[in-house]
């Protein structure tokens, strides 16, 4: 693995599907992951939530990997989606990350199980010692009904190298500044949120983990250089153009939205979800497409 850290835009990709969502488009995937690439995208994650990771099967989640690492080919860091709410799970599928070629993993929280401080600290780090990669923690309470707490990550960053950051998906900008203040400089901090992005640079986060790439990849990057380079102003201005379509892509379950306006765009080729996940009501798909039209954007579709 040639990446030791993992910052800037980086972009939660979405796995397109074909056949009314019977199976993954692999050929869609590499244009997604080419068009990405050609727009100064620092990172590529596939298997993540915007991925529709819960409803892959496992043979699925594991070729999607090895095609994106093989696709890839050493361009940019593959960073694999690879958590569980079981810890054989986990590491089945992180061992796998790594044996595919993968830079890193991004392990959440395990979900529903509602674990103790200890049982998370105890899970990620048999996770950790059982499989040498870069592993970057996904906190996202909004989803697993649990947040992992600043002295938790402090004290399996301390006893598990390899445990190299966080993706932060939370509102509190008062954990970013104790995640910085308790972790030091070489902990990296990624928002998860594209309306957070900038707040969390201001604080001292090093990128993002983005859905709005999909649609801006250029502008995304810009603004994130921008912040982490101390340019501010230019940070700012692109926020506040972008901020409209940041809320947009999160009028309902994340990755309807998003997925709806690649495919508006004709970036992929169906708009297809699998259940639980469904199609947007016809009154916000008609508001998203005014939204992307109001950028000025060819909406196909």
């Amino acid at each position: 693995m040639g990446y030791e850290t993992i910052r800037g835009s980086v972009i939660a990709l979405i796995t397109p599907f074909r056949n009314n969502g019977k199976e993954v488009d692999y050929e869609g995937l590499k244009k997604l992951i080419d068009y990405q690439i050609e727009n100064g995208t620092d990172a590529i994650l596939v298997c993540g939530t915007t991925g529709e990771s819960p409803t892959l099967t496992y043979e699925e989640h594991e070729n999607v990997i090895k095609v994106a690492v093989e696709h890839v080919n050493g361009r940019v860091p593959v960073i694999a989606g690879t958590g569980a709410n079981s810890l054989h799970e986990a590491i089945e599928l992180t061992a796998f990350a790594k044996e595919a070629g993968a830079d890193a993993a991004l392990v959440v929280v395990p979900y529903y199980n509602k674990p103790s401080q200890e049982g998370l600290y105890r899970h990620y780090k048999t996770l950790a010692k059982e499989v040498d990669i870069p592993i970057i923690v996904y906190n996202i309470p909004g989803r697993t009904c649990r947040e992992i707490e600043v002295s938790t990550l402090k004290r399996l960053r301390e006893e598990c190298p390899n445990i190299i950051g966080s993706k932060e998906s939370v509102g509190n900008m008062d954990r970013i500044s104790e995640l910085k203040k308790e972790l030091g400089e070489d902990f990296v901090i990624l928002s998860g949120d594209d309306s957070l992005t900038l707040p969390m640079i201001a604080l001292g986060a090093d990128g993002v983990i983005s859905v709005a790439n999909h649609i801006f990849p250029k502008e995304v990057k810009e603004m994130v250089s921008a912040a982490l380079e101390g340019d501010f102003e230019r940070a700012r201005e692109i926020h506040y153009r972008l901020y409209p379509l940041f809320k947009a892509l999160f009028m309902d379950t994340n990755p309807v939205p998003v997925k709806t306006a690649t495919w508006m765009l004709g970036l992929i080729e169906e708009k297809s979800f699998r259940l639980p996940l469904c199609e947007m009501s016809p009154e916000k798909e008609e508001k998203l497409r005014e939204i992307l039209k109001s950028y000025g954007l060819n909406v196909v579709r």
